[in-house]
């Protein structure tokens, strides 16, 4: 985490101070704001590896500033922190792009496994292609090259963020394979949600709105009703 330049947007002060404390200990540059006010001015006016939200702010609220962010151009990693009173909000945070959240009361080592796991995937996605590689995973019109992290529907690349397109490379593995919510959770999210499947439904939502042609009506990722969901290896002209 050496170097990381990361914003937490927290009013609860004694929470922000323990964040900067540990985060600070692993070498990154920790710049706090304690209102949406001062938490929108920093995010939109930098660059940033992380953006830390509290979704009850005074001012603008975590998910008003996680919306302006994810209008930027340039992709940067969101995490949530939510109380468990607000699942809703939980839920409308991932709609609108947070890559991930954490429930308070937390472990502090928890979230910050979240936050390497949030840089790892990001490190995936910028690293240099190899000189040696193996091909893309090709279903159809679908392709997809998981060392890139970068997938392309008809040749067009697709704008996924990290966790989109792991799930999307999750489901395209073992195409046609039905997926319960609770083993999407478990296999691409891998810590754990306190079984809150919404966060599946959300990402479902988010991927098809950028792979499908009519989104309500999915032909690629469909709804197996009281299963779960699968990639219709067949729709995709395998």
């Amino acid at each position: 985490m050496e170097g990381k330049k990361i914003l937490i947007v927290e009013d609860e002060q004694d929470i922000a101070a323990l964040l900067a404390l540990h985060l600070g200990d692993l070498g990154a540059e920790v710049v706090l704001a304690a209102d949406g006010h001062e938490g929108l001015r920093n995010a939109c006016a930098k660059s940033w590896d992380l953006i830390i939200l509290d979704i009850q702010l005074p001012g603008p609220s975590g998910l008003e500033i996680c919306r302006k962010v994810r209008q930027n151009q340039n992709y940067v990693p969101v995490l949530l922190l939510t109380s468990r009173a607000t699942e809703l909000d939980r839920v409308l945070g991932l709609d609108i792009g947070a890559d991930d959240y954490v429930t308070k009361p937390f472990s502090v080592m928890e979230l910050i496994a979240r936050i390497r796991a949030l840089f790892r995937r990001l490190d995936a996605m910028n690293s240099p292609r190899p000189v040696l590689e193996s091909q893309p995973l090709a279903i159809g019109k679908l392709s997809i090259d998981e060392p890139m992290c970068e997938a392309r529907l008809d040749g067009q690349v697709l704008d996924l963020t990290a966790k989109e397109f792991s799930l999307l490379n999750h489901f395209a593995r073992q195409p046609g394979r039905v997926y319960q919510r609770a083993e999407l959770l478990d296999s691409v999210w891998g810590y754990g949600h306190d079984g809150y499947e919404h966060t599946v439904n959300s990402h479902i939502n988010r991927l098809r709105a950028k792979i499908e042609t009519d989104p309500k009506n999915p032909r690629y990722i469909v709804t197996v009703w009281g299963v779960g969901y699968k990639l219709d290896a067949a729709e995709l002209g395998t």
